[in-house]
C-alpha cells in the first residue's frame, strides 16, 4: 500500500480531485462518514486526511509515503522530505505588510509579528536587519494597529483583509502553493508508483 496524506478541508478536496483526474481515485472517500482512511486495494493506495500543518510530519516520519503540503509549511519547518511537484493550487504569497505610513527606523530592532518565525528570521537575516519576533497565532493584522509590532509577516491571498485594516504589502517574501512531497526512503522502495503518480498529477496541473 502507498500511503497518501491529504490536508483536511477545501484544499484537500481539490487536491483529491486532481488524484481522481489522474486515475488514482478512491470512491469511498466521497461517502458521508467520519472515517479518516480510505483504501483502493486494486490500485494499492490508501488516502488519509490530516491537519494541513501535520502532513509534512507524517511524510517525514514515514507514516505517509507521499502527501500534499503548503510551501509555507515547508519553508517554516524545513522537513526532511523531497518536493516532487508544484500543484499550482492554494496559490498566494508570504509577504511583509505594514501600515500605509510606515517608515523603517533602522536605529533599533524591527518588531515583527508573525506565526512564521523561521521564515521571518531567514528573510531579514538575508537583509542584515535586526528583528524582534513577536509570535502570534491569529489576527496578526491587529499587531501593527495596536502598536505591538512595526510590521507583520503573513500569507497574503487577495490583500483585502490587509486593506480593510489599513495595511499594505511592502515586500514579497516567497510564492506559496500546494506541493506534492515524498518520504525519502519511500522514493527508493516505492519509486515506480510514486513516479507514476507524480507524472499523472503533473498532467492535471493547470
Amino acid at each position: 500500500m502507498l500511503n497518501i496524506a491529504l490536508p483536511k478541508g477545501r484544499l484537500g478536496e481539490k487536491v483529491y480531485s486532481m488524484f481522481e483526474e489522474a486515475g488514482f481515485d478512491c470512491p469511498s472517500i466521497k461517502e458521508n462518514n467520519r472515517k479518516l482512511t480510505f483504501e483502493n486495494s486494486e490500485l494499492g493506495i490508501r488516502f488519509f486526511w490530516v491537519k494541513p500543518s501535520d502532513v509534512a510530519i507524517y511524510v517525514e516520519r514515514g507514516a505517509a509515503d507521499i502527501g500534499v503540503a503548503g510551501k509555507d509549511i515547508l519553508l517554516e519547518y524545513k522537513p526532511d522530505v523531497y518536493e516532487l511537484l508544484d500543484l499550482k493550487m492554494g496559490v498566494c504569497k508570504m509577504a511583509v505588510a505594514a501600515p500605509a505610513n510606515f517608515r523603517d527606523n533602522r536605529s533599533r530592532a524591527l518588531k515583527v509579528a508573525t506565526k512564521f518565525a523561521n521564515i521571518a528570521k531567514e528573510h531579514y537575516a538575508g537583509e542584515g536587519r535586526e528583528i524582534d519576533i513577536i509570535h502570534l497565532n491569529g489576527s496578526i493584522e491587529l499587531a501593527p494597529i495596536l502598536g505591538l509590532s512595526d510590521v507583520i509577516v503573513d500569507i497574503v491571498e487577495t490583500g483585502r483583509t490587509l486593506k480593510e485594516n489599513g495595511l499594505e504589502v511592502v515586500e514579497d517574501v516567497a510564492p506559496i502553493s500546494a506541493r506534492l512531497i515524498a518520504n525519502k526512503a519511500s522514493t527508493k522502495f516505492k519509486s515506480e508508483i510514486i513516479d507514476r503518480i507524480t507524472f499523472a498529477l503533473s498532467k492535471t496541473v493547470k
